[in-house]
């Protein structure tokens, strides 16, 4: 239950958070993405707020005996940066810089009746599948 409620809570709080620092607002993505023309700075301080947060996280986790709501840390699998990961980042970015979303603020953005967001919404889940029947296909070889 705890579990449970920690996730809860950490979802709330970080859809709260999406919400108040205009994340959720594809235009205010798009201006900030935006260096040429109307460029809007206020997401760089959402932005380094969140890597100096997650720069204390990596530096606390290596000296905790466990987490606070599990037994153990997970085996993190070692995993190389290959050309899969270079294209989905860049297929990513694409995607973000060219419908001023990403999964969690449209998610969250669900709640502002904004009908582009089950379009985008729709689309994501229909990249994830094609995705997952490509590397199906790929690992199945070529008879397969």
């Amino acid at each position: 239950m705890t579990e449970a409620l920690s996730g809860l809570l950490a979802g709330s709080l970080f859809g709260f958070g999406l919400a108040i620092s205009g994340m959720i607002d594809p235009g205010e993505v798009l201006g900030f993405l935006d260096w040429s023309g109307n460029w809007r700075p206020a997401l760089m301080g959402v932005l380094g707020g969140a890597v100096v947060l997650s720069l204390v996280g990596f530096q606390l986790a290596p000296r905790m005996q466990r987490p606070w709501f599990k037994p153990a840390f997970p085996d993190l699998p070692k995993k190389s940066i290959d050309r899969p990961l270079i294209v989905g980042g860049a297929l990513f970015g694409l995607g973000w810089g060219l419908a001023g979303y990403c999964p969690a603020p449209a998610l969250a953005g669900l709640a502002l009746g904004n009908g582009e967001v089950p379009i985008f919404l729709a689309a994501m889940v229909a990249g994830g599948w094609l995705q997952g029947r490509w590397a199906r296909h790929k690992a199945a070889g070529p008879c397969g």
